[in-house]
């Protein structure tokens, strides 16, 4: 019987820029306004290099001065600051053998190239959570953290009141907090005390979550300390991620094991995902690029932003 082979229907030029915008239309992160992907990153991210350096100029400071016929002004200067970004280079292979396409009458490899996507929208996701547990694990993001999860009673538990103290940590600046990221079993438990709102998207054809007018993320990828019952949901403000496609000389590659019998579909991408605001120092990172394990060490995060223009707090409670 002759077969469409993996080759036949995937054109690597066409492929990739599709995965990747079909993998950020799928990011509820990426839909609800958190993470943000840029021309400007795009283009740091394609221009080599394991680090990505993003300068930026601090606000003005100082007290004005009293205008005076008989003095001069004192000039004050504008200072610099740099971000740094680190750079993900990540790859994975699928393969299905002629018997499986025979046997399950339908192609395999034709259902791997349309789930892709969805795979690298996860990943990403799953990257980001890791990403966050090192940012909130360094000292200098201690003024971003509100945990209650050591009270007593009430006081422990995620309510209308805790929820606005967490929003608080950003003082004057917590109206730009607009989205709130949360475990399936927090949504559950305010779903049954009536807090979450749904609100139509802009065609009237999906209700999005709400709560206490901020959109609800929901991922059971949040850290959760089952044996305390303490559970950790994060606030964002638009953009507090920045994202950044990359280039990798062979995104998509395919190859064909004619003996076995083997179609094999292998994808690579290079890009970046950072919050911005906190440094990536690199201070603990073996390979070429940085693991899921190892953005996760407090090491390698320095925040470099002031708190209340990092855009994200860590919020920590209990249920009950």
């Amino acid at each position: 019987m002759s077969k469409t082979q993996i080759a036949d229907v995937i054109v690597p030029e066409v492929f990739n820029p599709y995965v990747i915008q079909r993998t950020m239309e799928l990011s509820e992160l990426q839909s609800s306004g958190i993470i943000q992907n840029s021309p400007e990153l795009d283009a740091l991210a394609q221009g080599g290099g394991k680090l990505i350096n993003m300068p930026y100029w601090n606000d003005l400071s100082g007290e004005d001065e009293v205008l005076s016929d008989s003095g001069a002004l004192t000039p004050g200067k504008i200072t610099a600051g740099q971000d740094v970004a680190a750079l993900f280079i990540r790859g994975r292979a699928w393969s299905s053998n002629d018997l499986a396409y025979v046997l399950a009458g339908s192609d395999p490899m034709a259902a791997i190239g349309d789930l892709v996507a969805s795979y690298w929208a996860r990943r990403r996701q799953a990257l980001l959570f890791s990403m966050l547990k090192g940012v909130f694990a360094s000292p200098s993001m201690a003024g971003n953290i509100h945990d209650i999860s050591g009270e007593t009673g009430a006081a422990a538990v995620i309510a209308g009141e805790t929820f606005l103290d967490a929003k608080q940590k950003l003082g004057d600046a917590s109206d730009l907090l607009t989205a709130v990221s949360m475990h399936s079993a927090a949504f559950t438990t305010l779903q049954k005390q009536n807090l979450i709102d749904f609100i139509p998207d802009s065609e009237g054809k999906v209700q999005i979550p709400t709560y206490l007018g901020r959109r609800v993320i929901v991922d059971d990828g949040h850290p959760v300390d089952t044996a305390n019952g303490v559970y950790t949901s994060y606030l964002f403000g638009t953009g507090a991620i920045g994202l950044g496609n990359g280039f990798h000389p062979v995104a998509v590659e395919t190859d064909r094991d004619s003996l076995a019998g083997d179609d094999i579909l292998i994808n690579r991408q290079a890009f970046v995902l950072h919050p911005r605001g906190v440094e990536f120092k690199n201070a603990s990172v073996a390979g070429a690029t940085p693991s899921n394990a190892e953005v996760e060490m407090a090491a390698n995060w320095n925040r470099v932003y002031e708190p209340k223009a990092i855009r994200i707090v860590k919020f920590v409670y209990k249920l009950k």
